[in-house]
Protein backbone atom coordinates (compact mmCIF):
# COMPACT_ATOMS: atom_id res chain seq x y z
CA UNK A 1 0.00 0.00 0.00
CA UNK A 2 1.26 3.75 -1.01
CA UNK A 3 2.20 5.53 2.33
CA UNK A 4 2.70 9.52 3.03
CA UNK A 5 4.80 11.57 0.49
CA UNK A 6 6.27 15.10 1.01
CA UNK A 7 6.60 17.23 -2.07
CA UNK A 8 8.65 20.26 -1.21
CA UNK A 9 7.85 22.81 -3.81
CA UNK A 10 4.10 24.05 -4.66
CA UNK A 11 4.68 25.34 -8.25
CA UNK A 12 3.41 23.43 -11.26
CA UNK A 13 5.27 20.49 -11.02
CA UNK A 14 5.08 19.32 -7.45
CA UNK A 15 1.35 20.32 -7.56
CA UNK A 16 1.29 18.28 -10.53
CA UNK A 17 3.05 15.17 -9.01
CA UNK A 18 0.62 15.49 -5.74
CA UNK A 19 -2.14 14.99 -8.35
CA UNK A 20 -0.47 11.59 -9.81
CA UNK A 21 0.45 10.66 -6.11
CA UNK A 22 -3.52 10.94 -4.62
CA UNK A 23 -4.35 9.35 -7.72
CA UNK A 24 -2.30 6.14 -7.05
CA UNK A 25 -3.18 6.29 -3.64
CA UNK A 26 -0.63 7.61 -1.48
CA UNK A 27 -1.14 10.51 1.58
CA UNK A 28 0.18 13.64 0.29
CA UNK A 29 1.50 17.00 2.11
CA UNK A 30 2.90 19.85 -0.43
CA UNK A 31 5.18 22.44 1.86
CA UNK A 32 5.77 25.56 0.14
CA UNK A 33 7.73 27.98 1.29
CA UNK A 34 6.31 31.42 -0.29
CA UNK A 35 2.93 32.62 0.99
CA UNK A 36 1.10 31.25 -1.95
CA UNK A 37 0.88 27.84 -4.55
CA UNK A 38 1.52 28.00 -7.90
CA UNK A 39 5.32 29.23 -8.50
CA UNK A 40 5.26 30.93 -11.94
CA UNK A 41 1.58 30.57 -12.48
CA UNK A 42 -0.75 33.95 -10.79
CA UNK A 43 -3.68 35.96 -12.55
CA UNK A 44 -4.67 39.54 -11.66
CA UNK A 45 -6.63 42.03 -13.12
CA UNK A 46 -5.24 45.42 -14.98
CA UNK A 47 -7.87 47.99 -16.21
CA UNK A 48 -10.78 45.33 -14.98
CA UNK A 49 -9.01 42.70 -17.16
CA UNK A 50 -7.86 39.47 -16.01
CA UNK A 51 -3.96 39.13 -17.69
CA UNK A 52 -1.63 36.21 -16.45
CA UNK A 53 1.69 38.02 -14.84
CA UNK A 54 3.56 34.72 -15.39
CA UNK A 55 3.30 32.05 -17.58
CA UNK A 56 0.19 32.85 -20.35
CA UNK A 57 -0.11 29.83 -22.32
CA UNK A 58 1.20 26.21 -23.04
CA UNK A 59 1.45 24.26 -25.67
CA UNK A 60 -1.64 22.71 -27.08
CA UNK A 61 0.68 20.01 -29.30
CA UNK A 62 1.63 18.19 -25.97
CA UNK A 63 -0.63 15.94 -24.26
CA UNK A 64 0.12 16.94 -21.28
CA UNK A 65 -0.85 20.56 -19.94
CA UNK A 66 -4.46 19.39 -21.79
CA UNK A 67 -4.74 16.24 -20.60
CA UNK A 68 -4.45 17.44 -16.97
CA UNK A 69 -6.88 20.39 -17.45
CA UNK A 70 -9.50 17.59 -18.67
CA UNK A 71 -9.08 15.55 -16.04
CA UNK A 72 -9.53 18.41 -13.51
CA UNK A 73 -13.03 18.95 -15.70
CA UNK A 74 -11.66 22.23 -16.95
CA UNK A 75 -11.84 21.66 -20.77
CA UNK A 76 -15.12 24.14 -21.43
CA UNK A 77 -12.43 26.63 -19.92
CA UNK A 78 -10.00 26.41 -22.96
CA UNK A 79 -9.38 28.99 -25.14
CA UNK A 80 -7.11 29.55 -28.27
CA UNK A 81 -5.48 32.49 -29.06
CA UNK A 82 -7.29 35.03 -31.87
CA UNK A 83 -3.50 34.79 -33.70
CA UNK A 84 -0.49 34.18 -33.05
CA UNK A 85 0.92 36.26 -35.77
CA UNK A 86 4.56 37.24 -34.19
CA UNK A 87 6.87 39.84 -35.62
CA UNK A 88 10.27 40.88 -35.14
CA UNK A 89 11.48 44.36 -34.69
CA UNK A 90 14.99 45.36 -35.75
CA UNK A 91 16.68 47.67 -37.66
CA UNK A 92 13.61 50.16 -36.80
CA UNK A 93 11.37 48.23 -38.65
CA UNK A 94 8.97 45.18 -37.74
CA UNK A 95 9.66 42.56 -39.78
CA UNK A 96 7.72 39.32 -40.53
CA UNK A 97 9.06 36.03 -39.23
CA UNK A 98 9.36 33.36 -42.11
CA UNK A 99 6.85 31.31 -42.32
CA UNK A 100 8.92 27.89 -42.26
CA UNK A 101 11.70 28.10 -39.42
CA UNK A 102 12.09 26.27 -36.38
CA UNK A 103 12.65 28.07 -33.22
CA UNK A 104 14.18 31.06 -35.70
CA UNK A 105 16.30 28.55 -37.43
CA UNK A 106 15.26 28.78 -40.68
CA UNK A 107 14.43 26.37 -43.29
CA UNK A 108 13.68 28.36 -46.79
CA UNK A 109 16.20 30.99 -48.05
CA UNK A 110 13.73 32.89 -49.96
CA UNK A 111 11.65 33.25 -47.07
CA UNK A 112 14.16 34.40 -45.53
CA UNK A 113 15.16 37.04 -48.11
CA UNK A 114 11.59 38.53 -47.80
CA UNK A 115 11.30 38.92 -44.26
CA UNK A 116 13.97 41.77 -44.57
CA UNK A 117 15.35 40.90 -40.86
CA UNK A 118 18.81 40.19 -42.43
CA UNK A 119 20.95 42.94 -44.42
CA UNK A 120 22.43 41.50 -47.46
CA UNK A 121 25.77 40.02 -46.38
CA UNK A 122 23.86 38.00 -43.59
CA UNK A 123 21.77 36.37 -46.15
CA UNK A 124 24.15 35.88 -48.46
CA UNK A 125 26.26 33.88 -46.06
CA UNK A 126 22.71 31.99 -44.34
CA UNK A 127 22.35 30.76 -48.32
CA UNK A 128 26.34 29.35 -47.41
CA UNK A 129 23.98 26.61 -45.45
CA UNK A 130 23.05 24.73 -48.60
CA UNK A 131 27.03 24.01 -50.11
CA UNK A 132 29.15 24.07 -47.14
CA UNK A 133 30.48 20.57 -45.98
CA UNK A 134 29.14 18.98 -43.07
CA UNK A 135 29.98 20.73 -39.62
CA UNK A 136 32.14 18.23 -37.34
CA UNK A 137 30.90 18.22 -34.18
CA UNK A 138 32.05 15.91 -31.37
CA UNK A 139 29.97 16.13 -28.26
CA UNK A 140 27.54 18.96 -27.08
CA UNK A 141 28.52 22.36 -28.57
CA UNK A 142 26.15 26.03 -27.85
CA UNK A 143 23.36 27.11 -30.25
CA UNK A 144 25.18 29.92 -31.77
CA UNK A 145 27.93 27.87 -32.75
CA UNK A 146 26.40 25.15 -34.66
CA UNK A 147 24.10 27.61 -35.96
CA UNK A 148 26.36 30.18 -36.76
CA UNK A 149 28.72 27.96 -38.65
CA UNK A 150 26.04 26.95 -40.88
CA UNK A 151 24.14 30.06 -41.43
CA UNK A 152 26.34 32.90 -39.84
CA UNK A 153 26.07 35.47 -37.16
CA UNK A 154 23.09 37.40 -38.47
CA UNK A 155 20.53 34.47 -38.38
CA UNK A 156 21.99 33.60 -35.19
CA UNK A 157 21.57 37.42 -33.31
CA UNK A 158 18.52 38.45 -35.24
CA UNK A 159 16.20 35.71 -35.91
CA UNK A 160 17.39 32.89 -33.10
CA UNK A 161 18.51 34.62 -30.10
CA UNK A 162 15.08 36.45 -29.63
CA UNK A 163 12.78 33.41 -30.42
CA UNK A 164 15.01 30.74 -28.75
CA UNK A 165 17.19 32.66 -25.99
CA UNK A 166 13.53 34.31 -25.24
CA UNK A 167 12.20 31.03 -23.85
CA UNK A 168 15.33 30.77 -21.22
CA UNK A 169 16.27 34.50 -21.06
CA UNK A 170 19.22 32.87 -22.22
CA UNK A 171 22.20 33.69 -24.44
CA UNK A 172 22.76 31.51 -27.57
CA UNK A 173 26.18 31.39 -27.41
CA UNK A 174 25.80 29.27 -23.69
CA UNK A 175 22.12 27.38 -24.40
CA UNK A 176 22.85 23.40 -25.34
CA UNK A 177 22.31 22.89 -28.83
CA UNK A 178 21.15 19.43 -28.00
CA UNK A 179 19.54 20.21 -24.70
CA UNK A 180 17.38 23.22 -26.12
CA UNK A 181 16.58 21.99 -30.01
CA UNK A 182 16.67 18.24 -29.22
CA UNK A 183 14.89 16.98 -32.47
CA UNK A 184 16.73 19.44 -34.85
CA UNK A 185 20.27 18.37 -33.03
CA UNK A 186 18.97 14.71 -34.23
CA UNK A 187 18.41 15.40 -37.45
CA UNK A 188 21.49 17.64 -37.86
CA UNK A 189 23.35 14.63 -37.49
CA UNK A 190 21.81 13.03 -40.44
CA UNK A 191 21.83 16.09 -43.14
CA UNK A 192 24.58 18.28 -44.41
CA UNK A 193 22.67 21.23 -44.41
CA UNK A 194 21.24 22.53 -41.58
CA UNK A 195 17.49 24.34 -42.99
CA UNK A 196 16.98 20.58 -44.49
CA UNK A 197 17.09 19.31 -41.41
CA UNK A 198 14.77 22.00 -40.08
CA UNK A 199 12.82 21.06 -43.26
CA UNK A 200 12.43 17.02 -41.74
CA UNK A 201 11.76 18.67 -38.32
CA UNK A 202 9.14 20.77 -39.50
CA UNK A 203 7.42 18.05 -42.01
CA UNK A 204 6.66 18.77 -45.65
CA UNK A 205 4.81 22.14 -46.85
CA UNK A 206 2.14 20.40 -48.18
CA UNK A 207 -1.45 20.96 -48.75
CA UNK A 208 -4.04 18.72 -46.63
CA UNK A 209 -5.66 15.74 -48.30
CA UNK A 210 -8.66 16.45 -49.76
CA UNK A 211 -8.12 20.70 -49.62
CA UNK A 212 -8.99 22.03 -53.64
CA UNK A 213 -6.23 23.60 -55.47
CA UNK A 214 -6.88 27.44 -55.29
CA UNK A 215 -9.00 27.48 -51.82
CA UNK A 216 -8.31 29.00 -48.71
CA UNK A 217 -6.25 25.94 -46.75
CA UNK A 218 -8.05 25.13 -43.47
CA UNK A 219 -5.87 26.61 -40.40
CA UNK A 220 -3.56 24.43 -38.81
CA UNK A 221 -4.27 23.59 -35.09
CA UNK A 222 -3.76 25.95 -32.42
CA UNK A 223 0.04 25.42 -31.16
CA UNK A 224 -0.68 27.21 -27.95
CA UNK A 225 -4.44 27.30 -25.46
CA UNK A 226 -5.13 28.94 -21.78
CA UNK A 227 -7.97 29.01 -19.57
CA UNK A 228 -10.87 31.57 -20.12
CA UNK A 229 -9.53 32.93 -16.54
CA UNK A 230 -5.66 32.69 -17.01
CA UNK A 231 -3.30 30.15 -16.51
CA UNK A 232 -2.52 31.08 -12.89
CA UNK A 233 -6.34 30.00 -11.87
CA UNK A 234 -4.95 26.40 -12.91
CA UNK A 235 -2.72 25.58 -9.77
CA UNK A 236 -5.72 26.14 -7.27
CA UNK A 237 -8.15 23.79 -9.13
CA UNK A 238 -5.01 21.70 -9.14
CA UNK A 239 -4.63 21.77 -5.86
CA UNK A 240 -8.27 21.28 -4.73
CA UNK A 241 -8.62 18.55 -7.14
CA UNK A 242 -5.23 16.81 -5.38
CA UNK A 243 -6.73 16.58 -1.91
CA UNK A 244 -3.43 17.19 -0.41
CA UNK A 245 -2.61 18.83 2.47
CA UNK A 246 -0.67 22.27 1.31
CA UNK A 247 0.78 24.27 3.58
CA UNK A 248 2.62 27.76 2.39
CA UNK A 249 5.08 29.92 4.39
CA UNK A 250 6.51 26.52 5.44
CA UNK A 251 10.22 26.31 4.36
CA UNK A 252 12.78 23.06 4.26
CA UNK A 253 15.65 23.76 5.82
CA UNK A 254 16.98 20.19 5.94
CA UNK A 255 16.40 16.70 4.71
CA UNK A 256 17.72 13.87 5.83
CA UNK A 257 17.55 9.66 5.81
CA UNK A 258 15.82 7.94 8.89
CA UNK A 259 15.71 4.34 9.54
CA UNK A 260 12.03 3.74 8.25
CA UNK A 261 12.01 6.85 5.46
CA UNK A 262 12.85 10.55 5.61
CA UNK A 263 12.67 13.22 7.99
CA UNK A 264 12.48 17.05 6.67
CA UNK A 265 13.44 20.34 9.00
CA UNK A 266 10.51 22.45 8.75
CA UNK A 267 10.62 25.95 9.75
CA UNK A 268 13.45 28.85 11.32
CA UNK A 269 16.07 27.37 13.45
CA UNK A 270 14.53 29.04 16.60
CA UNK A 271 11.30 27.44 16.26
CA UNK A 272 11.93 23.69 14.16
CA UNK A 273 9.30 21.81 12.85
CA UNK A 274 10.14 17.71 11.56
CA UNK A 275 7.69 16.01 9.52
CA UNK A 276 8.42 12.45 8.53
CA UNK A 277 7.24 11.01 5.20
CA UNK A 278 8.22 7.37 3.46
CA UNK A 279 9.24 8.88 -0.10
CA UNK A 280 10.49 12.68 -0.35
CA UNK A 281 9.68 14.59 -4.11
CA UNK A 282 11.93 17.73 -4.43
CA UNK A 283 10.06 20.47 -6.75
CA UNK A 284 12.32 23.05 -6.52
CA UNK A 285 14.43 25.01 -8.21
CA UNK A 286 18.19 23.80 -8.78
CA UNK A 287 19.87 25.80 -6.47
CA UNK A 288 17.26 25.26 -3.22
CA UNK A 289 17.38 21.22 -4.57
CA UNK A 290 20.36 21.21 -4.39
CA UNK A 291 21.20 22.50 -0.75
CA UNK A 292 18.68 19.68 0.84
CA UNK A 293 20.70 17.24 -1.21
CA UNK A 294 24.08 18.40 -0.29
CA UNK A 295 24.37 16.05 2.91
CA UNK A 296 22.36 13.16 1.01
CA UNK A 297 23.84 13.02 -2.40
CA UNK A 298 27.14 15.22 -2.87
CA UNK A 299 27.07 14.02 -6.59
CA UNK A 300 23.53 14.95 -7.52
CA UNK A 301 23.64 18.31 -5.50
CA UNK A 302 26.92 19.20 -7.23
CA UNK A 303 25.25 18.58 -10.22
CA UNK A 304 22.39 20.46 -9.72
CA UNK A 305 24.27 23.59 -8.53
CA UNK A 306 25.82 23.88 -11.54
CA UNK A 307 22.52 25.26 -13.57
CA UNK A 308 22.07 28.58 -13.63
CA UNK A 309 18.99 30.92 -13.40
CA UNK A 310 17.66 34.13 -15.21
CA UNK A 311 16.14 36.73 -13.72
CA UNK A 312 13.37 38.74 -15.57
CA UNK A 313 10.45 40.91 -15.07
CA UNK A 314 6.94 41.43 -17.01
CA UNK A 315 5.79 44.86 -16.91
CA UNK A 316 2.21 45.21 -18.45
CA UNK A 317 0.48 48.07 -19.43
CA UNK A 318 -2.89 49.10 -20.34
CA UNK A 319 -4.14 51.62 -22.78
CA UNK A 320 -6.63 52.94 -24.63
CA UNK A 321 -7.30 51.73 -28.03
CA UNK A 322 -7.09 55.35 -28.81
CA UNK A 323 -3.60 55.88 -27.83
CA UNK A 324 -2.52 53.43 -30.88
CA UNK A 325 -2.06 55.53 -33.96
CA UNK A 326 -3.19 52.15 -35.68
CA UNK A 327 -5.47 49.32 -34.88
CA UNK A 328 -3.30 46.82 -33.39
CA UNK A 329 -2.61 43.61 -35.25
CA UNK A 330 -1.05 40.37 -34.40
CA UNK A 331 0.50 38.60 -30.98
CA UNK A 332 3.09 41.06 -30.60
CA UNK A 333 6.78 41.15 -31.35
CA UNK A 334 10.29 40.27 -30.50
CA UNK A 335 13.52 42.25 -29.76
CA UNK A 336 16.76 40.99 -30.57
CA UNK A 337 19.47 41.90 -27.69
CA UNK A 338 21.92 43.31 -30.81
CA UNK A 339 19.21 45.89 -30.75
CA UNK A 340 19.92 46.79 -27.43
CA UNK A 341 16.55 46.95 -26.25
CA UNK A 342 15.37 46.84 -22.56
CA UNK A 343 12.30 45.08 -23.55
CA UNK A 344 13.16 41.47 -25.31
CA UNK A 345 9.22 40.83 -25.75
CA UNK A 346 5.92 42.24 -26.06
CA UNK A 347 2.72 40.82 -26.17
CA UNK A 348 -0.88 42.41 -26.76
CA UNK A 349 -2.63 40.27 -24.36
CA UNK A 350 -6.05 41.25 -25.55
CA UNK A 351 -5.22 41.11 -29.06
CA UNK A 352 -3.78 37.21 -28.64
CA UNK A 353 -6.64 36.43 -26.71
CA UNK A 354 -9.53 37.58 -27.42
CA UNK A 355 -12.16 36.41 -24.46
CA UNK A 356 -9.81 38.75 -22.19
CA UNK A 357 -12.63 41.54 -23.65
CA UNK A 358 -15.35 40.12 -25.18
CA UNK A 359 -17.96 40.99 -22.92
CA UNK A 360 -16.54 44.39 -22.60
CA UNK A 361 -19.30 46.96 -23.73
CA UNK A 362 -18.56 48.64 -26.53
CA UNK A 363 -16.53 45.81 -27.59
CA UNK A 364 -12.35 45.86 -27.05
CA UNK A 365 -11.41 49.71 -25.63
CA UNK A 366 -8.36 48.68 -23.84
CA UNK A 367 -5.39 46.99 -25.03
CA UNK A 368 -3.30 44.95 -22.35
CA UNK A 369 0.77 45.05 -23.11
CA UNK A 370 2.90 42.62 -21.36
CA UNK A 371 6.37 43.66 -22.19
CA UNK A 372 9.28 41.03 -20.84
CA UNK A 373 12.71 42.54 -19.98
CA UNK A 374 15.57 40.55 -18.69
CA UNK A 375 18.04 38.18 -19.69
CA UNK A 376 20.68 36.26 -18.29
CA UNK A 377 23.83 38.77 -17.34
CA UNK A 378 21.59 41.93 -17.96
CA UNK A 379 20.29 42.06 -14.30
CA UNK A 380 21.28 45.35 -13.64
CA UNK A 381 18.36 47.05 -15.50
CA UNK A 382 15.67 44.89 -13.24
CA UNK A 383 17.25 46.77 -9.90
CA UNK A 384 15.71 49.76 -11.25
CA UNK A 385 12.44 50.80 -9.37
CA UNK A 386 8.84 49.36 -10.43
CA UNK A 387 8.20 53.36 -11.50
CA UNK A 388 11.80 53.38 -13.62
CA UNK A 389 11.11 49.75 -14.99
CA UNK A 390 7.76 50.41 -16.48
CA UNK A 391 8.55 53.61 -17.87
CA UNK A 392 11.61 51.73 -19.70
CA UNK A 393 8.55 49.66 -21.00
CA UNK A 394 6.41 52.53 -21.97
CA UNK A 395 9.61 53.84 -24.23
CA UNK A 396 10.45 50.75 -25.94
CA UNK A 397 7.16 50.26 -26.77
CA UNK A 398 6.09 53.78 -27.87
CA UNK A 399 9.71 53.80 -30.13
CA UNK A 400 7.82 50.57 -31.94
CA UNK A 401 4.26 51.20 -31.83
CA UNK A 402 3.96 55.08 -31.59
CA UNK A 403 1.21 54.55 -28.61
CA UNK A 404 1.02 58.28 -26.91
CA UNK A 405 0.17 59.41 -23.90
CA UNK A 406 0.84 57.32 -20.59
CA UNK A 407 -0.63 54.25 -19.77
CA UNK A 408 -4.06 54.08 -18.10
CA UNK A 409 -2.86 51.09 -15.49
CA UNK A 410 0.66 49.66 -14.83
CA UNK A 411 1.69 46.40 -13.32
CA UNK A 412 5.21 45.07 -13.00
CA UNK A 413 6.23 41.91 -11.58
CA UNK A 414 9.32 40.75 -11.11
CA UNK A 415 10.53 36.99 -11.21
CA UNK A 416 14.30 36.70 -9.78
CA UNK A 417 15.85 33.61 -10.81
CA UNK A 418 12.93 32.02 -12.53
CA UNK A 419 14.27 30.81 -15.87
CA UNK A 420 16.82 27.47 -15.70
CA UNK A 421 19.32 27.98 -17.93
CA UNK A 422 19.83 24.93 -20.07
CA UNK A 423 23.82 25.75 -21.08
CA UNK A 424 26.12 23.38 -23.08
CA UNK A 425 26.43 19.45 -21.33
CA UNK A 426 23.13 20.34 -20.08
CA UNK A 427 21.97 16.72 -20.88
CA UNK A 428 25.04 14.34 -19.29
CA UNK A 429 24.37 17.13 -15.85
CA UNK A 430 20.74 16.01 -15.37
CA UNK A 431 21.77 12.21 -16.06
CA UNK A 432 23.96 12.95 -13.23
CA UNK A 433 21.63 13.98 -10.93
CA UNK A 434 19.04 11.36 -11.84
CA UNK A 435 20.94 8.49 -11.37
CA UNK A 436 22.57 10.02 -8.28
CA UNK A 437 18.74 10.81 -7.02
CA UNK A 438 17.48 7.11 -8.15
CA UNK A 439 20.23 5.64 -5.86
CA UNK A 440 18.39 6.77 -2.83
CA UNK A 441 15.18 4.91 -2.35
CA UNK A 442 12.15 6.94 -1.91
CA UNK A 443 13.54 10.00 -3.27
CA UNK A 444 12.49 11.59 -6.81
CA UNK A 445 13.09 15.12 -8.02
CA UNK A 446 10.97 17.12 -10.73
CA UNK A 447 10.73 20.53 -12.15
CA UNK A 448 11.79 23.26 -15.14
CA UNK A 449 15.29 22.35 -14.36
CA UNK A 450 15.57 18.92 -16.26
CA UNK A 451 13.16 18.57 -19.54
CA UNK A 452 11.68 21.96 -20.59
CA UNK A 453 10.47 25.00 -19.31
CA UNK A 454 7.27 24.53 -20.30
CA UNK A 455 4.02 23.84 -18.37
CA UNK A 456 3.90 20.27 -20.23
CA UNK A 457 7.46 19.66 -19.25
CA UNK A 458 7.33 20.38 -16.02
CA UNK A 459 4.22 17.94 -15.72
CA UNK A 460 5.81 15.73 -17.57
CA UNK A 461 8.54 15.46 -14.69
CA UNK A 462 5.81 15.39 -12.07
CA UNK A 463 4.36 12.00 -13.40
CA UNK A 464 7.68 10.63 -13.92
CA UNK A 465 8.27 11.44 -10.45
CA UNK A 466 5.17 10.67 -9.19
CA UNK A 467 5.88 7.00 -10.87
CA UNK A 468 9.16 6.67 -9.04
CA UNK A 469 7.83 7.29 -5.88
CA UNK A 470 4.53 4.92 -6.19
CA UNK A 471 6.98 2.21 -7.65
CA UNK A 472 9.33 2.58 -4.54
CA UNK A 473 6.18 2.35 -2.11
CA UNK A 474 4.34 -0.60 -3.91
CA UNK A 475 7.37 -2.62 -3.86
CA UNK A 476 10.17 -1.43 -1.63
CA UNK A 477 9.06 0.50 0.99
CA UNK A 478 10.61 -0.50 4.50
CA UNK A 479 8.78 -0.22 8.06
CA UNK A 480 6.92 3.40 8.17
CA UNK A 481 8.20 6.29 10.09
CA UNK A 482 6.14 7.76 13.00
CA UNK A 483 3.00 10.06 11.92
CA UNK A 484 4.23 13.64 10.79
CA UNK A 485 5.19 15.23 14.22
CA UNK A 486 4.79 18.82 15.56
CA UNK A 487 7.25 21.00 16.70
CA UNK A 488 10.31 19.68 19.31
Amino acid sequence: MPGRVVIVGGGIAGLAAGLFLREGGAEVTVLESSPRIGGKLTVSEIAGIPVDSGAEALLARRPEGIDLIRSLGLADQLVYPGTTTARIWTRGRFRSLPRRQYLGVPADYAELDRSGILSAAGLARARQDATLPATARDGDVSVARQVGARFGAEVVDRLVEPLLGGVYAGRTDQLSFDATLPALAGQSRLHRSLAEAVQVVLGPAVQPVGHEPGQPAPAPPPVFTTLSGGLGTLPEALAAASGASIRVKATVRDLARTSGGWRLTVGPAIAPEWVDADAVVLALPARPASRLLAPVEPAAAGALAEIEYASMAIVTLAYPESAFPEPVTGSGYLVPAVDERSVKAVTFSTVKWPHLTAGAPGGRRIVAVRCSLGRIGEEAVLQREDAELAALAAADLAAATGVTGPPAEVRVTRWGGSLPQYTVGHLDRIARIRAGVAAQPGLAICGAAFDGVGIPACIATARLAAEQVLGFLRNGAGARPAPARGRE
